[in-house]
């Protein structure tokens, strides 16, 4: 493939995760990596700051869609339907990607770094979900536990997602996880 072809950040990702399945994630190189891709270093760097972003690269669209779920949702909302809003709106990014969220899990457990790197984009998204809580009048420690309380169960929702082979889309697993969340805080077992 020549440079000039289109979806180069398309290219690199694939040629990435495919480098990291084969070689592990340590022992790949940014130059393998453009290489397979049929790209040059320079063009790698133009899109991804280090090998490592590269499976951290939709942290912002994910963000995003969590941000804009929440804020969306009823004024009169109580904050964990409001986060609940959220999460759905962010499920939609997986479910057409599930083989790739599975490889890309499979990547992150392997390498002590990458689940370091996890939980920190976990905390980001917690922090930008309270912020959201509180632009929409929710005080504390309400909105810092609605944000933190959602991320535990968009974690759980897509641990048992990628477990599976895809057949049901990861908002299902979000609702699951809420319901028992309730169930839970109400002296019930899940």
């Amino acid at each position: 493939m020549g440079r000039w072809e289109p979806n180069a950040r398309g290219r690199l990702e694939q040629a990435a995760m495919e480098l990291y399945g084969e070689r592990g994630y340590e022992q790949t190189t940014v130059t393998e990596i453009a290489k397979r891709a049929g790209l040059t270093e320079r063009t790698f760097f133009r899109h991804y700051a280090d090998k490592r972003e590269v499976l951290f690269a939709g942290s912002a669209v994910l963000r995003e869609r969590l941000v804009s779920g929440l804020a969306e949702a009823p004024p009169t909302a109580p904050p964990m339907d409001a986060v609940a809003a959220g999460l759905q709106a962010a499920s939609a990014v997986f479910d057409e990607r599930h083989a790739q969220a599975r490889q890309r899990q499979r990547i992150i457990t392997a390498n002590p770094e990458l689940r370091e790197r996890e939980l920190v984009k976990l905390a980001s998204l917690a922090a930008a979900m309270g912020e959201a809580l509180r632009a929409r009048g929710v005080s504390e420690p309400a909105a810092s536990l609605a944000a933190e309380a959602g991320i535990a169960v968009f974690k759980v929702a897509f641990e048992r997602w990628i477990d599976t082979t895809g057949v049901r889309g990861m908002g299902s697993f979000i609702l699951e996880g809420l319901a028992g969340l309730e169930s839970l805080m109400a002296g019930g077992r899940p």
